[in-house]
């Protein structure tokens, strides 16, 4: 079965900045991705490169900002009281941490923590970054009803509900 438009696909990857060190790998959770294809999961260069691949394929994509975490944009910081962080007294410069806005959670980099707020970097840690992933397709479906009305894939790898 080809990778298309609503189906679930289980995948591991390696990612890599390109030409540099890596960055993440799945195999390091043991357990592959997986994602609803056509429903926003995955960055659209990755998403693309996956489309038409089957089970057991393998191959090496490069996605550029535009299609991968967007181009850096420099300024992009804000200043925010404390009170809007879970683990506010851990947090020290150079940390990642999850920020909720109304537009949903946001990881954010922590430039300078103050007495009463924190100042973070909005820009996605990849943001500017070319990069490069391995990928292997682990396994390939069609989505259930269920995963198309919820907009994502349940079990292994996926979203559990309980």
């Amino acid at each position: 079965m080809n990778i298309a438009a609503d189906h679930i696909v289980r995948f591991h990857y390696t990612v890599f900045e390109d030409g540099g060190e890596q960055l993440e790998t799945s195999r390091e959770r043991g357990e592959p991705l997986a994602v609803m294809i056509g429903r926003g999961g995955l960055i659209a260069g990755l998403e693309n490169a996956l489309i038409g691949k089957s089970e057991g394929d393998t191959f090496e994509v490069t996605v550029r900002p535009a299609e991968g975490y967007g181009e850096l944009r420099e300024g992009f910081k804000q200043r925010v009281a404390k009170k809007y962080f879970r683990d506010a007294a851990r947090l020290k410069p150079g940390m990642q941490t999850v920020l909720s806005t109304s537009q949903g959670p946001r990881l954010v980099t922590v430039l300078k923590v103050g007495a009463s707020v924190i100042d973070v970097d909005l820009n996605h840690p990849m943001a500017g970054k070319t990069l490069k992933f391995n990928v292997e397709v682990v396994d390939v479906r069609e989505a259930t009803e269920e995963e198309k009305a919820h907009g994502h894939a349940h079990g292994p790898g996926g979203h559990q509900h309980d």
